[in-house]
């Protein structure tokens, strides 16, 4: 490909090109048939290459170069309308990640939140959630773990891959307390932050503890 085009017009001219369906993409790419119809129409935002296997799956099917589509979904992301200043997630999602801090920095970053208009908060939350996020992403590679979770969660191998994939795009903005409880609590034991130098320390929880931190009820702290 010469110039990048909208991920959308490169999976729709290829699949009439083709004269396959969005169905058998979504089969090929182990996605819902509604992923592949929301990319198509633009009602999905490209998902973030590095954080998902879609284009991988796609690609051979489509029978593109290996970096087609993710040169495609680069350059749309870079050139999207800049969004306005970060919000950070709602009070109950912030009030959950506080929970897992340590209680006297989640303290002071409530108290400094006010006078830093939350942009400090939330650049340490999209931090923790990069963390996270690269530790769930290790599932999309590993079928049958995934297998396994979707079993033990009583749902679909594909319904279960598309809640991974959802997470993996997440923003502080977007992430929901959905996404905490099936997501960030099971991962994510604690996580501190030195206030002066800006290192942020995570602890990471065992597959034991993943199990046990899965069957709690989500809980933040009391302020």
């Amino acid at each position: 490909m010469k110039q990048p085009v909208k991920v959308a017009e490169l999976l729709s001219r290829r699949l009439q090109e083709l004269k396959r369906s969005p169905d058998e993409l979504a089969e090929a790419a182990h996605v819902p048939p509604e992923y592949i119809h929301d990319l198509i129409a633009g009602r999905r935002r490209p998902p973030l290459p590095g954080r998902t296997d879609v284009y991988e799956r796609m690609t051979p099917f489509l029978k593109l170069g290996r970096n087609d589509l993710v040169s495609c979904a680069r350059a749309e992301r870079a050139t999207a309308e800049p969004e306005s200043a970060a919000r950070g997630p709602g009070v109950q999602v912030e009030r959950l990640l506080l929970g897992l801090c340590e209680p006297a920095t989640a303290a002071r970053l409530k108290q400094r939140r006010g006078s830093a208009d939350g942009a400090e908060l939330v650049g340490f939350i999209q931090r923790l959630l990069d963390v996270a996020q690269g530790a769930v992403r290790r599932l999309l590679n590993d079928v049958v773990a995934l297998r396994v979770t979707a079993s033990q969660r009583g749902v679909a191998y594909i319904e279960m891959r598309l809640k991974v994939l959802e997470f993996l795009d997440a923003s502080p903005d977007t992430l929901t307390a959905a996404d905490f409880a099936e997501f960030v609590q099971p991962m994510i034991g604690s996580w501190d932050v030195d206030l002066e130098t800006g290192v942020l320390r995570v602890v990471l929880r065992t597959t034991e503890q993943r199990e046990k931190a899965r069957r709690r009820p989500a809980s933040g702290p009391t302020w």
